[in-house]
């Protein structure tokens, strides 16, 4: 490289450098600045010359995750200091020794923490779950650790252009499962809206596009309607006073798609992509909450609300400390739109997040939502084993599901995630009342312990000194908290019960001279549905199974009907077949391209999504190097991609026109003499279909039906399905993506 290049470069890095301190509010005093300075220059010394992927020098990355630490969130020196060295312990030769003699033991601990970060996935289950939970722990000791991780994967995937496609689905689906609902939880939805509009651009490079596209469309056509709709608000506002900023508020990609993808319905009709934001500076002496609800009365005097859409998070903050006043209200133009009512002070906590506004601003108020949740997590820590996937579900499932507001009978506030159920609040409120609860009353009403509550119930615990935990109570608690005291109980019964299951199938084994081996575990799994071999062993030592037919479940080598194998090759011009050469861990193939040819032995797709030619597919390689074929959009591939990512394999489809799919499409209309008939014509005129069976079911003039199909690929599918939304009275046709096998 040129002298003169280097000392360009330099020049970026200083300047980079300079931006940094200008947009960090909280390292402006001579020790922030010092600390910051001192941190910059050993990070710069230590990469010195190293490059990333994409050829720019390294220390542009920590120099960016600082960046979005000091600005996005609104951390204070020492965590802009742990930002710029936070690879420098994984990278180079500092040790964390070196780190905390020079910037102190705080800093320090910071580092350790995004440190001990790094190979939470790709590792073996024992070790993934141990790393989790140190991640876990350091986040309950200082939340700063886990505010920077977000930081750093932000910028990952903001340059995630310049890494293998197999690579950027790994991270890509990590994000998804893990850090953007992480983000959430903290209060971070500017940043959670960008992990999670980046993870589709890679995962859904098509439908990302498409999207972006169609929003920037319909943003250039409505601008004249939000500024008509927002005149009169402003008017109003302004004469009573309140100094405030009035903005349209665009909906992220992913949530459209979501939405897209949970109604059946295009992007057309989504109704509530038009909305505004009101941020106002509260007048002294009157209580923000009444001042919101004061603009909220002002805006329903120009405007009708919808009641049902209404939501009131400024009595009741959420429990990442989110706090506004959503409304809809009908437009100049019949259309529906969304106002979010928010002061200054809710408006940068919903921007940085709760953790980074109150944990580091010496703000004293009382206990907050953000603290009982890491004192839950300090609870789910304390049980010290547990399954590693196991224990990211249960995690996942509780911090980043809606929240419901239950009260007690005394009128507190419980905040629980949507879908617990009773005996999850006995377990909430205390472990004793849960191991002692028999029931409760909901609004005054009798319900069993497996009664899902609704935000706004009253309920009162029912107890009896004679009730004793049962392990079944495990198959219908949602909370992390419950699941973890139930299995707390009965760990040692359970652990006495597993063993006994082991030696029972270990001596009716070596009854038929064969021993324990992971092939059998497997495949006695697989007969049962059972996800581990402890659960297996369980309900063998608990009798549920015998053993009687072992024989026979061992010989049996036939498949699921509806699972089909593939040829899968390699790259371009492969022409090994894989059956004779195993693919391993370290296999370097990282693509895969799915062809007409057919191989019983080796390849399947996927039953949980059931994938044909067209669709956006991933390969994964199983425990037994079979290549499996998920959609992309599969919550089981989601699930692989982000705890298993090293065995992730990107896939395209060639044209198929041999090969038949079974696919699935749902209809639904207005019932007419002769309904069934037209739709079964439009199907037997098209030559690249063949209809395998057809249900409808009518009631009240409307009729609900399903039609399974064998066609060649997507694009065959989709013509087929634009020819029936032709057919008078047919209002919705939409595909069934996951297929079951006893349909």
């Amino acid at each position: 490289m040129s002298e003169a290049s280097k000392i360009t470069e330099e020049q970026q890095v200083n300047q980079s450098f300079k931006e940094l301190l200008d947009l960090c509010p909280r390292c402006q005093t001579a020790e922030g600045k010092k600390l910051v300075h001192k941190a910059f220059d050993l990070a710069f010394e230590a990469h010195r010359d190293v490059r990333r992927k994409s050829g720019e020098l390294y220390i542009l990355h920590p120099l960016a995750v600082a960046r979005i630490v000091a600005d996005e969130i609104g951390l204070g020196s020492k965590g802009v200091a742990a930002a710029l060295l936070h690879d420098v312990v994984e990278d180079t030769d500092y040790t964390l020794e070196d780190i905390e003699g020079i910037f102190g033991g705080k800093v320090a601990d910071i580092v350790d923490g995004l440190t001990k970060l790094e190979g939470v996935f790709d590792q073996t289950k024992s070790k993934q779950a141990e790393n989790f939970r140190k991640l876990l722990l350091t986040m309950v000791e200082d939340i700063r650790v886990i505010l920077i991780k977000l930081a750093d994967r932000l910028h990952n995937m903001r340059t995630l252009d310049s890494m293998p496609e197999h690579k950027r689905l790994k991270i890509a689906g990590e994000t998804l499962y893990l850090y953007a609902p992480l983000a959430h939880r903290l209060g971070l939805y500017s940043i959670k809206s960008e992990l999670e509009d980046l993870s589709l651009k890679y995962e859904h490079p098509k439908v990302f596009n498409e999207i972006t596209s169609k929003l920037t469309e319909y943003q250039n056509k409505t601008q004249h309607l939000i500024t008509r709709f927002s005149l009169p608000i402003i008017e109003r506002l302004s004469s009573e006073g309140y100094e405030f900023d009035i903005k349209g508020r665009p909906k992220s990609i992913y949530s459209i798609w979501r939405k897209m993808q949970r109604k059946q319905v295009p992007f057309e009709e989504i109704y509530d992509l038009l909305a505004i934001r009101i941020v106002f500076k509260p007048k002294q002496g009157i209580p923000e909450k009444a001042q919101c609800w004061t603009i909220y009365s002002l805006i329903t005097d120009i405007y009708r609300p919808k009641p049902d859409r209404l939501r009131d998070w400024v009595s009741t903050p959420k429990a990442n400390g989110y706090e506004a006043l959503h409304a809809t209200v009908m437009g100049p133009e019949g259309n529906w739109i969304e106002i979010q009512i928010r002061t200054d002070r809710m408006d940068e906590i919903a921007e940085k997040g709760f953790a980074a506004h109150w944990k580091y601003k010496g703000s004293n108020e009382k206990e907050s939502e953000l603290d009982n949740w890491l004192q839950q997590i300090r609870d789910v820590l304390d049980n010290p084993d547990s399954d590693s996937l196991e224990f990211l579900d249960d995690f996942k499932l509780n911090l980043f599901s809606q929240e419901i507001m239950i009260f007690t009978p005394k009128g507190d506030v419980k905040v629980m995630p949507k879908g617990a159920t009773a005996l999850d609040l006995a377990f909430e409120i205390h472990t004793e009342l849960g191991y002692k609860c028999i029931g409760a009353k909901v609004n005054y009403k009798l319900v069993p312990l497996s009664y899902e509550l609704k935000s706004g119930d009253q309920v009162e615990i029912l107890t009896s000194e004679k009730q004793t935990p049962k392990y079944d109570w495990i198959t219908f608690v949602t909370t992390a908290k419950a699941k973890t005291r139930i299995k707390d109980a009965f760990k040692k019964e359970r652990k006495a019960i597993i063993q006994r299951g082991e030696q029972k199938l270990e001596e009716a084994l070596n009854e038929t001279k064969l021993t324990t081996n992971s092939k059998i575990l497997k495949k006695l799994q697989k007969h049962y549905n059972l996800p581990t071999k402890e659960e297996l062993y369980f309900k063998i030592g608990k009798n549920v199974i015998n053993l009687e037919n072992l024989n026979k479940i061992l010989s049996d080598k036939t498949e699921n009907k509806w699972i089909r194998y593939w040829r899968l090759s390699f790259g371009k011009g492969s022409e090994k077949v894989f059956g004779k050469k195993k693919i391993g861990k370290d296999s370097k193939k990282t693509q895969m391209v799915v062809s007409d040819d057919m191989d019983a032995e080796q390849y399947i797709i996927a039953p949980c999504c059931n994938p044909i030619p067209g669709d956006d597919v991933v390969g994964y390689l199983d425990q037994d190097d079979k290549l499996i074929l998920h959609s992309r959009k599969c919550p089981v591939a989601i699930r692989l991609m982000s705890s298993q990512g090293n065995r992730i394999v990107s896939a395209e489809w060639e044209s198929h026109k041999i090969l038949s799919f079974l696919a699935v499409i749902n209809l639904s209309g207005i019932d007419q003499i002769g309904i069934v008939s037209k739709i079964t014509k439009v199907i037997s005129d098209d030559q690249t279909v063949n209809m395998r069976s057809i249900h409808v079911e009518s009631h009240d003039g409307i009729f609900e039906g399903t039609i399974y199909l064998y066609i060649h690929n997507t694009e065959d599918l989709n013509n087929l399905i634009f020819n029936l939304v032709k057919i008078k009275g047919l209002h919705n046709v939409t595909r069934q993506e996951r297929i079951h096998s006893n349909s």
